[in-house]
């Protein structure tokens, strides 16, 4: 056992405060990684805060890592000591299941999350990445491009896998019409990855303050949707829609700007249930479907396509005592456009 330094929601009503707690010993196939940089996703806010109703405290958050190897079991043969490494959203998964398939890993049965979980022992908590080090299955690390920003690259790990998943899943590129709902942390993330992949790339946000932005990393159009104007206008026109955001939304107009076959993805999680008449998907044989971050050998590719398009996330760093004040900021969407903690201000 080592001791680790980390920050932790105590009690949903709390804000995150610092938290000494212990690291399990590693076994022959773990690799420890010093901690250089996480990530703050909108998830560690819902469940820090309570807000999803599965919160087990105290909870050490964060699923965007970014480090450094300091130690590899006997085991270990991807990695050695001074590799950059992350790890994302799950550290564990079932490798017995007769149902197992590594490239779909992350629907299946028995995965383990990076916090807020238990590990396959049932007893021992998982804690995530706001903190100085952890200790990682081999196959469950991810190797890091060494071309890419350091710190720009920990987002990758969740926010950059769940766009890469569906944009790959439903074949965007030459030839396809894709449009992202949201200009935020994950939004921004599609419209460069569905540009690197030479998509028709559309931002529909709901203003146009963010246009600017979309254009300059990657996206070919953009609309604002509380303009009714933008539905009439664009109504059958994509073969792909990636919604981001949580809010609710008139899912029947969205579903009236695809193409016959065409398929709107929900990505962000809303509230209350998503409303869909009948008549908004069958004349056109549309579909309406959700996605998952992705499989570890998913997301190896999705760092690997990053690495030779030189994508990395727009972040603004904070220093580990600055974590309340941008989970408020999260959620003001105050952003541009993921935040990332610089752990050496632990």
């Amino acid at each position: 056992m080592a001791l680790a330094r980390g920050y932790a929601a105590t009690d949903a009503s709390k804000p995150l405060e610092p938290f000494t707690f212990e690291r399990r010993a590693p076994n022959a196939d773990d690799v420890v990684i010093s901690i250089k940089y996480s990530g703050i996703c909108h998830s560690d806010i819902h469940q820090a805060r309570g807000e999803w109703g599965n919160s087990n405290f105290p909870m050490v958050p964060g699923h965007e890592i970014a480090g450094i190897v300091t130690e590899v079991g006997s085991g270990v043969t991807k990695f050695k000591v001074g590799d950059r490494v992350g790890v994302g959203c799950f550290v564990d998964s079932c490798t017995a299941c007769a149902s197992r398939d590594l490239d779909i890993e992350q629907y299946l049965p028995g995965l383990v999350g990076t916090y807020n979980a238990f590990e396959a022992d049932g007893v021992t908590p998982t804690y995530g990445g706001y903190s100085d080090s952890i200790v990682v299955k081999e196959g469950y690390v991810l190797s890091l491009p060494a071309n890419l920003d350091f710190a720009a690259t920990a987002p990758l790990l969740c926010a950059g896998i769940t766009l890469y998943s569906p944009l790959r899943h439903w074949n965007a590129g030459p030839g396809k019409k894709v449009a992202i709902v949201g200009m935020g942390g994950l939004g921004h993330m599609g419209v460069k990855l569905a540009h690197a992949m030479g998509a028709d790339v559309t931002v529909l946000s709901q203003s146009l303050s963010k246009k600017e932005d979309g254009l300059k990393l990657g996206a070919d159009h953009y609309y604002a949707t509380s303009d009714p104007e933008t539905f009439k206008s664009l109504a059958s026109s994509f073969d792909l829609i990636l919604c981001t955001v949580s809010a609710e939304l008139d899912w029947n107009a969205y579903a009236s700007l695809l193409k016959v076959d065409g398929t709107l993805v929900l990505l962000g999680i809303p509230e209350k249930p998503v409303p869909v008449h009948a008549f908004s998907l069958v004349p056109a044989r549309r579909s309406i479907s959700g996605s998952m971050i992705g499989s570890i050998k998913e997301t190896q590719e999705m760092l690997d396509f990053c690495g030779e398009h030189n994508i990395v996330s727009e972040i603004e760093m904070i220093r580990m005592d600055q974590v309340n004040e941008a989970y408020d900021r999260v959620v003001k969407s105050d952003v541009r456009y993921r935040f990332v903690i610089d752990m050496a201000t632990l």
